[in-house]
């Protein structure tokens, strides 16, 4: 049976009738606000890349989390910037004085019902910007650079933290860290790997906001391509294998299919990174008059939620009342998650 028995567009008629039937959006639950953390006091610095977005101290961090909290957010992802001396091993990182050490009892004192994530990495404390220390042919050495990031994230674990996040992209970071966490008494600690993270040009406002960038090269050596998508989802299937806890697919707006197959993969969380570059060009495109701010980062978010995304890690996480508040567009929002075979 077809047309003009079967009129499709019955089903859109109305407003009531699309509410009916549309699914609703990713609840306030599921999103995670990543933030960038700096030293000192009643520090609030815009990052001109990220419109509404800031570095911020930690007094200032606790009071831009309160209207947040509020309004049932899930997490936080934190991202540590050092003023101090960096060096080869990006020892700044484990210090247990370190930024990111003393936000996170911070934030969970303040916000017990927060899930407080750390990203653990060594380029914002090296003194060249790679993820690790380099060998003498200027590669970064992995096996050196894991050791290290275990010392990270058993430095966070101690602090508090609910999640670890090792985001270098090192063979066999995973598996380091978790047993670093094991063997230091961590085992509930969670570990979200950066799995299925691609070498992407959509890192720049990032990479302004944490002052990050490689000195020299860049990081398609460990990084994965995106003309490869069946090696990044090897590295999903390993770090699952290794001990992962979540899986994460970034940049994730770009990368759909990724997240799509990656989900039906797996029956392990999936977190959606969306990224600097992909946040901000929604705003430069609504400063420009081309579109509407909320409209736009409302239909990007059901995307990602739509792909199977089980937690989004974005940028208009404080900003969730403003973009769901519009009645019909956020049931637009809707869920499909496949179940892997």
């Amino acid at each position: 049976m077809g047309f003009p028995d079967v009129r499709l567009r019955r089903l859109r008629r109305t407003p009531s009738i699309r509410r009916l039937f549309d699914m609703p959006p990713p609840s306030p639950a599921k999103f995670v606000w990543p933030l960038f953390v700096v030293e000192g006091e009643n520090r609030c610095e815009p990052i001109t890349s990220m419109p509404g977005q800031n570095r911020m101290s930690v007094d200032e961090l606790l009071r831009a989390l309160e209207p947040v909290a509020a309004q049932g957010i899930g997490g936080v992802l934190l991202f540590g910037q050092t003023e101090g001396a960096k060096d080869a091993g990006g020892s700044g990182a484990f210090d247990e004085r370190g930024v990111v050490q003393r936000a996170v009892p911070a934030v969970k004192r303040a916000f017990p019902d927060l899930v407080v994530m750390t990203d653990v990495c060594l380029c914002a404390y090296t003194e060249h910007g790679h993820c690790g220390p380099l060998d003498r042919q200027g590669q970064v050495d992995n096996d050196a650079a894991n050791g290290l990031l275990a010392r990270v994230a058993v430095s966070h674990a101690a602090a508090g933290a609910d999640v670890v996040a090792p985001s270098a992209m090192m063979d066999g970071q995973v598996q380091v860290v978790r047993e670093a966490l094991t063997e230091n008494g961590f085992e509930q600690t969670l570990l979200m790997a950066y799995s299925t993270k691609f070498a992407s040009s959509l890192y720049g406002p990032f990479r302004d906001a944490e002052n990050s960038a490689p000195s020299s090269g860049d990081r398609r050596g460990y990084q994965a391509s995106y003309g490869n998508p069946r090696a990044a989802l090897r590295e999903s299937e390993f770090d699952e294998q290794e001990g992962a806890d979540i899986l994460m697919v970034k940049p994730s707006l770009f990368y759909l299919d990724v997240l799509a197959e990656v989900r039906r993969r797996t029956d392990l969380p999936v977190a959606a990174y969306n990224v600097s570059g992909e946040y901000s060009m929604i705003h430069a495109t609504a400063e420009r008059g081309w579109g509407d701010l909320h409209a736009m980062a409302r239909e990007s978010l059901a995307a990602l939620d739509r792909a199977g995304a089980d937690l989004l890690l974005s940028y208009w996480a404080p900003f969730y009342r403003e973009i769901f508040a519009d009645g019909e567009g956020c049931r637009a929002a809707c869920r499909f998650h496949s179940v892997p075979e």
